[in-house]
């Protein structure tokens, strides 16, 4: 192949991909879906983790809120086997994810009680990195759903990566078309979103967010869904078959300030 035609086909390429993401995101916005942010604020310690809740509880959670992004969700790993921090950011559109940067930021630079946290020195950083996926909601879900707070409650954030974006695409049908989503209502499952990651690492994924009072619960749904009559018949559709090929499977609780 010559070189100016190779090239030629590379920019239609990028052009092609270009345009359906925006035709997603029109339709997306149309159909009322919200775009959802998943953070993982990457922590040295319980210390930083302890400081940083205090930062987001002062000001950041304040701060989107403000600009008009809510529930505002906060979570630390179960176990405490990580101090990371995850945080759930719903945006109404494409567009008020630029605009909230520039509004949070603004409102977050001008408290003074956290100027330790937003000044942090190179020597001792508030945090290490932030890794964040920006995700679509999906049809049967387009909006995060907040459950009612109970002490105990857990989060099970469930990611599942596929090995091409053909069986990516026929993964999230499953939930949607497919009627998985059905199946976890009828399994006594919580769902809170629901999303198929635009943007962000181990693309091509969904990923999705459930919560139970307690891990005693979140164990029996599971064998309730796994045995359910109807993701028996789904499972073995051939048209779903190798549409997931590694899940990553987390469990949370909530952290004080969390509006989730």
């Amino acid at each position: 192949m010559q070189r100016r035609t190779f090239l030629g086909s590379t920019c239609l390429a990028g052009a092609t991909a270009l345009g359906t993401m925006a035709g997603t995101a029109r339709g997306g916005e149309a159909a009322g879906k919200q775009y959802l942010e998943l953070r993982q604020y990457r922590l040295a310690d319980a210390d930083a983790r302890g400081r940083f809740e205090a930062f987001l509880a002062k000001a950041a959670v304040p701060a989107w809120n403000a600009a008009g992004v809510q529930p505002v969700g906060v979570f630390a790993y179960l176990d405490d086997s990580s101090p990371d921090l995850f945080v759930l950011l719903p945006y109404a559109s494409a567009e008020q994810v630029l605009e909230v940067r520039r509004k949070a930021w603004a409102q977050i630079l001008a408290n003074q009680e956290v100027a330790d946290i937003v000044g942090a020195p190179k020597a001792s950083p508030a945090y290490q990195r932030i890794e964040s996926s920006l995700m679509l909601a999906f049809d049967g879900m387009p909006r995060v759903q907040a459950p009612e707070k109970t002490d105990g409650r857990i989060f099970q954030l469930r990611i599942y990566e596929s090995h091409s974006q053909a069986k990516a695409f026929k993964k999230v049908e499953m939930f949607n078309e497919g009627g998985e989503i059905a199946i976890f209502h009828a399994a006594g499952m919580t769902p809170v979103f629901f999303g198929e990651t635009l943007i962000g690492p181990k693309l091509p994924n969904l990923t999705y967010m459930l919560t139970f009072p307690d891990t005693d619960t979140q164990k029996a749904a599971w064998k309730k869904f796994t045995s359910h009559p109807d993701w028996k018949t789904l499972s073995k559709d051939p048209k779903y078959a190798d549409t997931v090929s590694n899940i990553t499977n987390i469990l949370l609780r909530p952290a004080a300030c969390s509006q989730i």
